[in-house]
């Protein structure tokens, strides 16, 4: 957004106008759904769970349906209970939202006023900057060297204004990561005043020992939160539901603003019984630690510059900017065999697509496909 437009006095206007900064705002671009002509295509453009979702969970969510004239508990106290017991957290520190969207949306709004700043990553997350944005603050971004955090760059851009730093770990468009000993090494060097969010959506496909989500940190420290979605490992983006884990004065304030009936029942019901079938989340995890390593070696035999290692359901892989070769062209030679995948332009990556890891066939039909572009 430019800090350079003219302000316009909105009571003289003829017809209502939006506050400033608002249509400035990038809408949300999902992943495509369609491939003209094409009436089944392959979906491999938005990170969702290529197995589906738990049997048990649609069971929960067709068992929802008696109960369709009746409002939502506004406190999720089911799905409270059981992901407070599942990883050991105080439920009164949970916060849940319409996906993990919400929380970053609700935690903008309850610390950000004009003026104010958030720090992400140069291609953070475009869900952060948008709840931003709304509140009319200003949006930092830190450069990402070979598509990855780098603390340093973050702790540049951070100010007496800054007020929540925003760290996707694994990265969303880029699937990276860092190692805990630099997140812990950012909360450290951060103001006390400062929130430090750590998004774990893709977190649980981190197999690496190593890696850590920041739960353990978000227990003591009083100005961490991290938040976890149930849309991609469990499937059920559907439903949108997410949650966040805060210090308690940040959880009662985000609750003062929080919609009241913000999950469904079916989200609750099914959150609940999709968090108790660890089968379905073992073979989800499976899939992708087969897939994830197989995709990237046959792309990078392509000769195409995959970005990572990924640690997340999807990969980065950049393309040539020689006509006829280029990101674009390959996204569109795709969809045109019924494969869909994500342009990240909108992100600042022109010259990469985003592929989520999908079935046996799907991942195979991909590479044929990508072999034949590459060859034409």
């Amino acid at each position: 957004m430019s800090d350079d437009a003219p302000t316009l006095d909105r009571s003289k206007a003829d017809k209502p106008l939006p506050k400033p900064g608002i249509l400035e705002i990038h809408a949300y671009v999902p992943g495509k759904s369609k491939a003209p002509g094409i009436a089944e295509p392959v979906k491999l453009s938005a990170n969702e769970n290529a197995l589906g979702s738990s049997p048990k969970a649609q069971e929960a969510y067709a068992a929802a349906g008696k109960s369709l004239h009746v409002y939502p508990d506004p406190r999720a106290s089911i799905v409270r209970a059981a992901v407070a017991e599942r990883y050991r957290l105080e439920p009164e520190r949970l916060i849940f939202g319409c996906g993990s969207d919400e929380v970053f949306q609700l935690l903008n709004t309850t610390f950000l006023e004009p003026g104010d700043n958030i720090v992400q990553g140069e291609f953070g997350f475009a869900a952060f900057a948008i709840g931003a944005y709304a509140v009319q603050a200003e949006v930092r971004r830190a450069k990402e060297p070979d598509f990855r955090i780098d603390v340093d760059e973050m702790l540049k851009c951070v100010d007496e204004r800054t007020r929540l730093v925003f760290l996707a770990n694994p990265g969303n468009p880029t699937g990276t990561w860092i190692p805990f000993s630099e997140v812990r090494r950012l909360h450290e060097e951060l103001p006390p005043s400062v929130v430090l969010v750590l998004d774990g959506a893709y977190g649980e496909f981190a197999l690496d020992p190593t890696f850590d989500d920041g739960l353990d940190l978000a227990r003591t420290a009083s100005n961490v939160v991290v938040t976890h979605t149930f849309s991609k490992l469990h499937g059920l983006a559907a439903l949108r539901i997410g949650w966040g884990y805060a210090p308690l004065e940040i959880a009662q304030a985000v609750d003062r603003i929080r919609l009241p009936f913000n999950t469904s029942i079916a989200a609750q019901h099914a959150a609940v019984a999709a968090l108790g079938d660890e089968d379905f989340q073992r073979a989800s995890l499976e899939l992708t630690e087969t897939w994830r390593p197989w995709l990237t070696q046959q792309l990078g035999g392509l000769g195409l510059d995959i970005v990572g290692p990924s640690a997340a359901n999807f990969v980065l892989v950049g393309f040539p900017k020689t006509p006829g070769r280029t990101a674009a062209d390959a996204d569109a030679f795709l969809t045109a065999r019924g494969l869909l995948v994500r342009g990240v332009g909108n992100y600042g990556l022109p010259d990469h697509i985003r592929i989520t890891f999908g079935l046996e066939a799907h991942n195979r039909a991909l590479v044929d496909a990508l072999a034949d572009f590459m060859a034409q």
